[in-house]
């Protein structure tokens, strides 16, 4: 079963070398990592060139090493898989980011898309479609398996993709962060250690977050924030 792509020009320069690709692998298993890379080891032309555990060092290592292509999990600890792959989008030059997770839910892969995921694999995808996903990402082509290929097809058709609310679309990317730590339960403080920030920054950017949102409070902000799929891991 071939893999489903749609989407052949996207901006990115379309003629990557059959023998350049440079990947990096992030997941937060050490073994699925080893699993992955001794995977992309066999394969002609395919590069490891960094591995990461979370999303903060996907993000670093995406701009120091500037890879072709970031493998990414979506979820895990910290900012986890679609913020990371929004800043990985928004840098310049940016990499193709190719999603491969567990889950392929409407809902999970129509965020990693609007985070700008070049690809989507499920995990147990069978090596010779890695190797094409790879390679197609990297040369500038949009693709995905074909478990995914008929949700992304919604989601284009406008069927499945549903409009965040204003008040969302005004945060920051910042709020945005803040917001996903805080609907996981996290506190001022623990926010302001994990985004290497000042508590008494956190804590304003709480009362803007609150103010767009049009609540009165934590709780009720964790409320809303977790209906919207803030607060999971992939987020």
């Amino acid at each position: 079963m071939g893999l489903a792509v749609y989407v052949r020009h996207t901006g990115r320069v379309p003629e990557v070398p059959w023998t350049a690709v440079r990947v990096v692998i992030v997941d937060d298993h050490p073994v699925v990592r080893r699993g992955l890379r001794a995977l992309l080891d066999t394969l002609d032309g395919i590069e490891v060139v960094g591995e990461a555990g979370d999303g903060e060092t996907a993000v670093a290592l995406a701009k120091q090493l500037g890879p072709d292509v970031v493998l990414m999990d979506l979820h895990m600890p910290g900012i986890g898989g679609v913020v990371a792959t929004r800043r990985i989008a928004q840098q310049r030059p940016a990499p193709a980011v190719l999603v491969m997770t567990m889950f392929d839910d409407d809902e999970t892969v129509v965020t990693a898309v609007q985070a700008g995921a070049r690809g989507y694999l499920v995990k147990g995808a069978e090596q010779d479609e890695i190797s094409r996903a790879l390679r197609a990402v990297a040369s500038g082509e949009v693709i995905f398996g074909p478990t995914v290929a008929a949700r992304v097809l919604g989601l284009l058709g406008g069927a499945r993709a549903q409009p965040e609310p204003k008040a969302f679309a005004d945060l920051t990317e910042r709020e945005r962060d803040i917001l996903h730590l805080l609907a996981t339960g996290e506190r001022t403080a623990s926010i302001a250690a994990r985004l290497y920030l000042a508590p008494k920054t956190v804590s304003n950017a709480l009362t803007s977050i609150f103010a767009k949102l049009q609540v009165d409070g934590r709780a009720e902000a964790i409320v809303i924030a977790r209906e919207h799929g803030f607060g999971r891991d992939g987020l």
